[in-house]
């Protein structure tokens, strides 16, 4: 799910925890010999403009000194927004009870999109509601998902 660059999560995630915050996801899309790295970060009281400043002066500093990105890259640091991405398993537990909508990798049941009510998140599996009813999708073939606002 959202295949992220471990590389990047291993290390990103310590400054941003140590700022604060939640390092909910990494998304780094290459896009020929240029690239963009969007972090998405969290907290409980919610995510305003300083607070992407502040991440983004900070992990810009790491990356610089790391090098672990080749080429030229753009780096983005955003709030989830309504139409949170998930990224994990842990974080479709969060959202139990909720309208997700999955795009997947491969083709299940002649389909590669999925929207439904997220009704059980197992060890490797998510189960929805959908118009199909009751889907279960394997996390290792889940490309991306995001929250369906209300």
């Amino acid at each position: 799910m959202y295949k992220q660059n471990k590389n990047l999560v291993d290390l990103i995630t310590p400054i941003v925890v140590a700022m604060g915050y939640e390092l909910l996801g990494i998304e780094h899309l290459k896009q020929g010999k240029f690239s963009l790295v969007r972090l998405y970060i969290d907290k409980e009281d919610g995510i305003n403009l300083s607070d992407c400043e502040s991440v983004s002066h900070q992990v810009t500093g790491i990356l610089d000194v790391e090098d672990p990105i080749q080429g030229t890259f753009n780096l983005e640091v955003s709030s989830p927004g309504l139409d949170r991405p998930i990224f994990t398993l842990d974080q479709f537990r969060r959202h139990m009870g909720e309208e997700v909508r999955v795009n997947l990798l491969s083709k299940q049941d002649d389909r590669r999109k999925f929207t439904g009510k997220l009704k059980k998140v197992g060890d490797s599996y998510i189960t929805i509601e959908s118009d199909m009813g009751d889907v279960t999708l394997s996390e290792d073939n889940i490309d991306s998902a995001r929250i369906v606002p209300e």
